[in-house]
């Protein structure tokens, strides 16, 4: 029996586990993980009975592989979730599905509201066009903005960065307030120094035309309306938080017979003379380990890949070692309540805002967003009627004054800028707090990332390697395009091909894995029928 090595318990490399056990008897295989959580940035931590969700994960896909493989894992709700029988909300039902109430083992289905928290006001994200926007903007502010988009229209600006990809899509005027100042605080990197291809993959066909064309779309009633994924307005998540889904992935490969070592830092990668890898060393309890096999699935950082490996070119490592990383720290804040006003439609447990993630784009704070986990799972929550549980996330570099600080010294920093921001009044109103910080939660593209296509075909020349997921491949993948890649992967693997151009190739187009329009309407009608409103 063939033996594969994966390294990695995040997305990809618990998918790439999953699939080859499921799809084939000849292999061992066998997962290493650097902590002793599933998930990766994915994961869910949990304290005191309050969980954490690590960076905001909404579960949607235009894939119907993904989507097929989420109900495998955690099926749809059939019945109303905590929250919505305390409302009386009308939810998306899957008839025939788990009742949240009484399993565990489910996917909710929840309102998509993510804003931007800018001067004290909310806009939403991405920018819509109702009498809101307008009023919070204000006329003069809203003519400037006019005329900016219509110059950025008739005088497209070379794409050479990111300040240049923002501009042209959403003028001036826009992207100075809403994309300048966020985009520098995420990267550490004024967005001119940043290549365009992040925001022709991250915001794929979001612009002011997208936005107008949703828009009418909504006036008119448009059945069947292409809405791009960032426009979405309704998702999946488990009841748990997103580590729930690995973790009962992690169960269903042991089911298969797959072996998981935790807390198993993988520090080398053997290569032999003809260029095959022949194994791995991990460290674990002080303790070097080497473990041989006949293919390796990577989904660790390349920088980290390429520098554990023997007999590298000096090119590919100098381009592996120029790789940036953005880092990442949050501080749950448990409080009695949150002193935001509620102006939306949406109802509410204590009439919170309904946003599950918020944007902050105020210059005189570092925080970078917010979540409010009440609002992602009424069961992320332990005292849902009486407590707001809220992550500020800041984004940082491993090493850092920020991510040098002491967690009281963070968790105190985080709280004065709740007050800044008005969240909270003053400090007696936190109830209790937890800090988490995440080492390369961001692979960033600038430095050496503009080399990385030498840096893959180098990689390629390897054959048994396979690199998959976010870090694997340094690409800001979101999780259905990082299991996309270990689909693919384990096609490769079974097939005995060496082209990995399909494994590279996932996510680096604009309309990415879409379903023929016969399938979609389908699948639209399916879901029509399939749909349950409750009262």
């Amino acid at each position: 029996m063939k033996k594969a090595l994966i390294i990695g318990g995040g997305p990809a490399g618990l998918t790439a586990a999953y699939e080859l056990l499921r799809q084939s008897k000849d292999y061992e295989v066998i997962v290493f993980e650097e902590s002793d959580k599933f998930g990766g940035i994915s994961r869910t931590v949990e304290y005191k009975g309050n969980r954490m969700d690590m960076g905001g994960h909404r579960f949607f896909t235009k894939v119907p592989e993904v989507n097929r493989w989420w109900d495998e894992m955690l099926p749809r709700q059939g019945s109303p979730a905590k929250d919505d029988i305390m409302l009386g909300r009308s939810v998306t039902l899957a008839p025939g599905g788990p009742d949240p109430e009484q399993i565990d083992r489910v996917m909710l289905r929840r309102d998509r509201v993510s804003r931007i928290f800018f001067n004290n006001k909310f806009f939403d994200y991405p920018i819509s066009l109702k009498p809101e926007t307008f009023a919070n903007m204000g006329l003069g502010t809203t003519i400037i903005v006019g005329f900016s988009y219509i110059k950025s229209a008739l005088f497209k600006r070379k794409e050479n960065s990111l300040e240049d990809f923002y501009i042209n899509r959403f003028g001036k005027m826009l992207y100075s307030m809403f994309f300048e100042h966020y985009t520098e605080n995420l990267w550490g990197r004024h967005p001119s120094q940043i290549d365009p291809s992040w925001g022709a993959q991250r915001v794929k066909g979001v612009s002011i035309m997208a936005v107008l064309k949703d828009a009418l779309g909504k006036m008119f009633h448009k059945k069947n309306r292409k809405v791009e994924t960032s426009l979405i307005e309704e998702f999946s998540y488990p009841k748990l938080g997103p580590g729930q889904l690995w973790d009962v992935t992690a169960e269903e490969i042991l089911k298969k017979g797959g072996t998981i070592i935790k807390n198993a830092k993988v520090v080398g990668i053997h290569k032999n003379a003809d260029g095959v890898l022949t194994g791995l060393t991990y460290l674990q309890d002080g303790k070097e380990i080497r473990v041989d096999g006949d293919v390796v699935v990577s989904s660790m950082p390349i920088k980290d890949l390429v520098a554990g490996m023997n007999d590298v070119p000096a090119d590919p490592a100098r381009i592996a070692a120029g790789l940036p990383y953005r880092d990442y720290m949050t501080v749950g804040v448990l409080i009695k309540n949150l002193h935001l006003q509620n102006k939306t439609k949406k109802k509410t447990v204590g009439n919170i805002v309904p946003d599950n993630w918020v944007y902050v784009h105020d210059r005189n704070v570092t925080m970078g967003r917010f979540q409010i986990y009440n609002n992602w799972s009424p069961y992320l929550v332990k005292d849902l009627e009486h407590t707001v549980w809220v992550g500020l996330e800041y984004f940082c570099n491993e090493g850092d004054s920020l991510w040098s600080m002491e967690d009281d010294d963070f968790a105190k920093l985080g709280i004065e800028e709740m007050i800044k921001l008005h969240l909270i009044e003053n400090k007696d109103e936190v109830l209790d707090y937890h800090v988490e910080r995440v080492k390369k939660a961001y692979p960033a593209y600038f430095d050496t990332y503009n080399e990385m296509d030498t840096l893959r075909e180098w990689l390629d020349t390897i054959p048994n390697l396979f690199c998959v997921g976010r870090n694997g491949q340094h690409r800001y993948n979101n999780i259905d395009h990082s299991m996309c890649t270990s689909f693919e992967a384990v096609k490769d693997i079974l097939s005995g091909t060496t082209d990995r151009s399909n494994v590279w190739n996932v996510n680096t187009e604009k309309e990415y894995h879409e379903s023929t329009a016969a399938e979609e309407q389908a699948s639209a009608q399916e879901e029509e029928e399939n749909k349950m409103e409750i009262d």
